[in-house]
């Protein structure tokens, strides 16, 4: 019998919740399941996710401080279009009859999509035999010091949810580092960190020996990408090749103009699937913290600055970075010192220092997470979960 799931992602600025939503459906279905994702934010060209994707009605966030949602024609989301992509997500939901529900990072964030969660979650409450509904977050959640926010998510996951996965381990950060009340939560699983596998380089020399600056999804990743053409010649590695990596969400016009302004000796590209080959190649990897670069820098053993991103009340990055920087795998450079000088000084340092050892952390997490989805696929097909 084939167990079925359905994946609910939402990515509102970078990239990085659907690509390690992507992993993880990959992982499930390599292992046999049934796997469709209903994705709310706007499709990324090149993008593996398997399985069946079912794409709501787009949205992004108007800004980096996520003050508004817009829709995919940047206007505000407005309640026909709230009723449009619940009708949708419900539907969805009705047609598949999933033995699993997997929400990423709900009720912990996406607060502004409970119109459609929330009726989501008491579908499937109704049905019987009722799916299991697992949240999907990971290691480090925006935290929000609000007791109010805090007891509305508590009951939230005690209603609705049979376990949270967390896709961390706590040996470098447990998750009442980011939520306080984490302990009372009834069923917390660590799968490890999701490392996605990618192709490899057609050139296998490609990445050698090069200074890699990524800027991720690219959205926000401008000033680091600007900042690191403007400390290549105060910097011991400014004979080496660098590689500026603009990610897919950075705008033509930008991309076009660092083009114009890279010296000989440095590309710019868009994107590249076989990223983490190349890194695994090279001599330094330049980047924020987000957790799939993190994680690309973790498995390839590449020295590495961090440059995190902490605009609004973004704090997710900068946590991350300063532990791994405290456990010497990194150097960091905050974004309130970033400048030319501070990252060519913290390039320097990276580079001068011996290849970092590899950290005592589980990055096996899309396995884990396959298995205990399978586990609570099979309990709810035969049975149907009972509320813990």
């Amino acid at each position: 019998m084939t167990h079925s799931v359905l994946f609910h992602v939402q990515h509102l600025l970078g990239i990085g919740h659907l690509r390690r939503a992507g992993a993880i459906a990959r992982g499930l279905v390599a292992a046999g399941l049934d796997v469709t994702i209903a994705s709310g934010g706007a499709p990324v060209s090149g993008m593996d996710l398997a399985g069946r994707v079912v794409q709501l009605p787009a949205a992004e966030s108007a800004d980096r401080d996520f003050s508004a949602i817009l829709d995919g024609d940047g206007r505000p989301i407005d309640d026909s279009w709230r009723q449009r992509r619940r009708d949708l997500l419900l539907d969805t939901f009705r047609a598949l009859e999933p033995d699993v529900l997997l929400i990423e990072l709900f009720p912990f964030g996406r607060r502004a999509f409970r119109f459609e969660l929330l009726p989501l979650l008491e579908l499937a409450a109704r049905r019987r035999p009722r799916p299991a509904v697992l949240c999907s977050v990971r290691d480090i959640l925006v935290a929000k010091n609000e007791a109010k926010r805090t007891a509305e998510t508590l009951e939230t996951l005690r209603r609705y949810f049979d376990a949270v996965l967390v896709h961390g381990d706590p040996r470098l950060v447990p998750l009442t580092a980011s939520f306080a009340a984490a302990d009372a939560i009834a069923d917390i699983r660590y799968t490890g960190y999701v490392v996605e596998t990618g192709p490899a380089a057609t050139d296998t020399n490609d990445g050698a020996g090069e200074v890699v600056v990524s800027a991720g999804g690219g959205s926000v990743g401008l000033p680091l990408l600007e900042t690191a053409l403007a400390a290549r010649p105060l910097s011991t590695a400014k004979a080496r090749r660098w590689r500026l990596l603009t990610g897919p969400n950075l705008p033509e016009g930008d991309r076009g103009r660092l083009a114009a302004a890279a010296p000989a000796g440095v590309s710019v590209e868009r994107f590249r699937p076989d990223f983490r080959d190349i890194l695994s190649r090279a001599a330094l990897s330049v980047s924020q913290a987000g957790y799939n670069t993190v994680m690309d820098v973790l498995a390839t053993g590449v020295p590495a600055v961090l440059v995190p991103f902490a605009a609004g009340q973004e704090i997710e990055q900068t946590l991350r970075a300063r532990i791994l920087a405290g456990r010497g795998r990194v150097e960091l450079v905050e974004a309130v010192e970033l400048s030319p000088e501070s990252l060519a000084a913290a390039i320097d340092r990276a580079l001068a220092q011996a290849r970092p050892g590899a950290l005592a952390v589980d990055l096996d997490g899309v396995a884990a997470t396959v298995a205990i989805v399978a586990e609570f696929a099979a309990k709810s097909a035969n049975e149907g979960p009972s509320r813990p």
